[in-house]
């Protein structure tokens, strides 16, 4: 009679199964690790955040370090005071976050550059408060302007800037030669994709999607992805195409910052403006995406314009996106492979879609394309005459455009949110590790 517990038996028997699952296991691992997503895979894609993902554990006993950055925006400038912690890896951990906000942007002082000087100082203040004052001498601290500044006249912005490297050559933060300046704005969309995903931890993670990234600023609007179609590449126009390391792996990216076409200056441009450029007494700007014959007021870049609404209008949204449509003719590179790729959206893309309820004010949500055109007909037949949010059926106009001049169709999904485990989803903490990087190369 067969005994099925022989040892001797079992040995042998088990070897050859053993040796055949080991293989099954690495055939698995090695198929996730180099397939590529089929494009209905990375559509249907809810990327999500575990916490800490991709940053490695830490120890009680690993060094703790900081990084200030000071984003100056064409419509406030916001602080970010970032806590870090080395791990094993080589790859800092971010342990937390402190954000602070205040109006206006830099560009509101061109006039006045010695005015800016209370809001910094009181964003310095907080940094002083967060980061304890032993650490205070090697801690970077770094100021980018974006839209807002490049569209000064050359002398005003660095005026400007001049104010503010005084401040904070005067603080007891590290401060090098390039910790105040203008930020080139495909950098500015670069930095957002490393933050977005870093906080994701695709960074730290060779088989995952790497997400990308459409941000709506007041002056600007930027978009950067990972191209999976090589197609992709020879197609995208010179200057389209960037390439860095980070972490030890080197990224080939689509990026480009369109200056202008922020939502700010775009509105100034459809209604006839041109920036930094005030109107002439007694003259005003008619445009058909205000409510016919409502008088306003737009101010951008530190100058105020008369605004009234076009009369003997049939269908508000109708003129006003056909206004839009030539205000953007031309400015924008059309690229098919967006259509199919997972995008994260900041700014002004979420401002708006807040303000139409299409998502959750706190956590945000996905919005079709689809559905910002449906808000904005929505908005453009109700505007009235009660002048609480005059520019919403321009806004709305405006981004759906843009996102379908940009290859999105109606039927795209986009994530929209703020933060990511309560990290603000903005450019500054990817500048925060290039600029640490930097500083710390030239120390």
């Amino acid at each position: 009679m067969y005994d099925f517990f022989d040892t001797k038996t079992m040995k042998i028997s088990k070897l050859p199964c053993l040796l055949l699952i080991a293989l099954c296991v690495m055939l698995f691992f090695s198929y996730v690790t180099w397939s590529p997503r089929s494009h209905a895979e990375i559509e249907s894609m809810d990327l999500k955040l575990p916490q800490e993902e991709g940053s490695g554990k830490r120890t009680a006993s690993q060094e703790v370090f900081y990084g200030i950055m000071f984003d100056a925006g064409s419509t406030g400038t916001r602080v970010h005071v970032y806590k870090f912690s080395r791990t094993s890896s080589g790859v800092p951990n971010l342990d937390h976050e402190t954000f602070k906000a205040i109006k206006p942007g830099l560009s509101a002082y061109a006039d006045e550059p010695e005015k800016c000087a209370v809001g910094i100082k009181e964003l310095l203040d907080i940094a002083m408060k967060e980061i304890p004052d032993d650490l205070w001498s090697s801690t970077p601290l770094v100021l980018k302007a974006t839209a807002g500044l490049r569209l000064l006249p050359g002398e005003k912005a660095q005026k400007l800037l001049d104010m503010v490297r005084d401040i904070f050559k005067s603080s007891p933060f590290l401060v090098g030669k390039d910790s105040v300046s203008i930020m080139n704005g495909t950098d500015e969309g670069i930095f957002a994709w490393i933050t977005v995903n870093f906080l994701t931890g695709s960074l730290t993670n060779p088989s995952a999607i790497l997400a990308g990234m459409l941000d709506l600023g007041g002056g600007s609007t930027q978009i950067t992805f990972y191209p999976y179609d090589k197609s992709t590449f020879p197609s995208a126009p010179p200057g389209f195409i960037t390439t860095f390391e980070l972490f030890n792996r080197t990224y080939h990216l689509y990026s480009h910052s369109y200056l202008g076409l922020g939502l700010m200056s775009a509105r100034l441009e459809i209604m006839g403006g041109n920036e930094g450029i005030p109107l002439k007494p007694g003259e005003e700007l008619v445009t058909p995406c205000v409510s016919p014959g409502f008088a306003t007021e737009f101010e951008h870049a530190g100058v105020t314009y008369k605004v009234k609404g076009e009369e003997d209008v049939t269908s508000v949204y109708e003129s006003c996106y056909r206004s839009v449509g030539e205000t953007l003719k031309g400015k924008v590179n059309l690229v098919k492979e967006v259509a199919v790729l997972f995008f994260y959206s900041f700014s002004y893309y979420f401002d708006r879609a807040e303000d139409t309820h299409l998502i959750d004010p706190k956590v945000g949500g996905f919005v079709k394309v689809k559905d910002f055109e449906t808000a904005a007909k929505n908005e453009c037949t109700n505007l009235g005459k009660s002048g609480k949010r005059p520019f919403i059926c321009m806004d709305l106009c405006y981004i759906t455009h843009l996102l379908q001049d940009l290859g999105f169709p109606k039927e795209k999904r986009l994530k929209l949110v703020k933060q990511i485990n309560d990290v603000e989803t903005s450019w500054a903490l990817g500048a925060t590790f290039y600029y640490m990087n930097l500083m710390q190369g030239n120390a």
